[in-house]
Parts: C-alpha cells; sequence; structure tokens
C-alpha cells in the first residue's frame, strides 16, 4: 500500500521509526522501494555523490526535476520528496511556489524539502502549504548554507539549541508535515521529537527521533566522502572495483568471452 504523508503522522502516534533513505535514478529508486523504505528523498546531496560537485550548491533546479522524474518510475509504494536546490526557492514564496509546483508536476513527487526554519522561510512554507503543495521541513545542519555554518554540529550552545528548537516549531506552526534534524545533538533532537506533533527524521540527530534517513551511498559503502555519523552496510565501492579489474583481466588474457 502507497506510503501517505497520513501514514507517516500516524506512525509517530504508534512510536513505529520511519526508514527513509535517498535515491538517485530509476534502478536505486526501485530497489530501496522494494524493500519497504517509507519514504524516497531525490536529495540535492546527489550533486556530490553523483554528480561529483564538491557542494550541494551547483545542483540546478533542472538536475533536480532529471533525477526525480527517473527515480519516480521505479517508486510503487514509498512517498517520493524532492529537495528543492541551493536559489530555486529563497528569492520569495513566489519563487519557491513555482519550482516546487513544477516538481510537482513534472515529477510526480508528493513533496518537497527545503532548508531552514527562520522566519522568512516559515512564512513561505506556509505559502506553498496554502498551495497545497505538502513540504518537509529542514533545520539543524543545513548544508546549502555550507560558507555560513561549515560541516560543523549545530545547536551544541544553549542559544543556538533554542533557535534550532524555535525554527523546528515554526515550520510546524507553518504546516510542514515531518522535518528532517540533522547533525544535531541528541538530547536536542529528543526534546524537538517530544514537542513538536509532526514526525522528525534524524541524520547525525542520535536514536530519539520518530525515523532516521542517510545518504543511500554512504548506507552502501560507495561514497568517498563517509560523513562520521553514517553507517556503511556494505562496501560496495571495493566490490565494485574488484570487479572491474577482474574483467579488466579477463579481457586483456583473452579469457572473457570464453
Amino acid at each position: 500500500m502507497p506510503v501517505t504523508i497520513a501514514k507517516l503522522q500516524e506512525a509517530k502516534k504508534q512510536r513505529r521509526p520511519i526508514v527513509a533513505l535517498t535515491a538517485w535514478d530509476y534502478v536505486s529508486a526501485e530497489l530501496l522501494d522494494k524493500a519497504g523504505v517509507d519514504l524516497i528523498l531525490i536529495g540535492d546531496s546527489l550533486g556530490m555523490v553523483v554528480l561529483g560537485y564538491e557542494t550541494t550548491l551547483p545542483v540546478t533546479l533542472e538536475e533536480m526535476l532529471h533525477h526525480a522524474k527517473a527515480a519516480r518510475r521505479g517508486v510503487k509504494n514509498a512517498l517520493l520528496a524532492v529537495d528543492l536546490p541551493f536559489m530555486s526557492y529563497q528569492e520569495s514564496p513566489q519563487q519557491a511556489i513555482h519550482s516546487a509546483g513544477r516538481v510537482l508536476k513534472e515529477t510526480g513527487a508528493r513533496a518537497v524539502k527545503l532548508e531552514g526554519g527562520y522566519p522568512a522561510m516559515a512564512e513561505t512554507v506556509r505559502r506553498l502549504v496554502c498551495a497545497g503543495i505538502p513540504v518537509l521541513g529542514h533545520v539543524g545542519l543545513t548544508p546549502q548554507s555550507i560558507h555560513k555554518l561549515g560541516l560543523r554540529q549545530q545547536g551544541k550552545t544553549p542559544d543556538a539549541a533554542s533557535q534550532v528548537l524555535s525554527e523546528a516549531v515554526a515550520l510546524e506552526d507553518a504546516g510542514a508535515f515531518a522535518i528532517v534534524l540533522e547533525h544535531i545533538p541528541s538530547s536536542l533532537a529528543e526534546q524537538i521529537t517530544q514537542k513538536l506533533i509532526i514526525p522528525t527524521i534524524g541524520i547525525g540527530a542520535g536514536p530519539h527521533c520518530d525515523g532516521q534517513i542517510l545518504v543511500t551511498h554512504d548506507l552502501l559503502g560507495l561514497s568517498d566522502r563517509q560523513p562520521p555519523f553514517a553507517k556503511a552496510y556494505a562496501n560496495l565501492r571495493q566490490a565494485i572495483a574488484l570487479a572491474v579489474e577482474d574483467y579488466c583481466t579477463e579481457v586483456r588474457q583473452r579469457q572473457f568471452p570464453g
């Protein structure tokens, strides 16, 4: 049965952990969907793990649309959400509505994600929700603000923690259906999770969130830039390299085809 926003929110009430991962094409999305993942995010992290950029900042809306269309064809049950990339929504609520509208119309995704919960961004979320566009929020470490925040853990001081909490509450009030909490102290993530009615989905935020998300490249051991809070459940980078080396050897020694 398809996963809906209502089912994700019911999962929080039932204390059933939400499972989320990122996808980047048809095959990855199909595999995640068949494995039973609840939420699949076409994250702008694809800029780094698929397109070879140093950060997420160069990713364009057209690139996100291209990958989301491919992934959508592989998804039957999971709720598919798509990141709005840097500078596709920050200028104004009107720009955000235009970008998010394209995502829903052109890809078949059912939600968008954007970063930040400060007052202007909360108002943008409110406008999107009023326009009928479901929004997944994102606070804590926000990679699109890398030049301002770096990649450091956020919310470590009392003032910083209060700010992250305030942003999360503002996003809930604005109508976000769930919020990603990235790279914040576990105690802060627990506090936010207990305070909010909507689900929290953690990445580097400890075990107390309502769900967890990882970049699938990190989970599979494909990334050469593994964050400290990620766990590799396989080492496909090594497995692929060894397979290709074996193929090269057999071709050069005329063992393949046999």
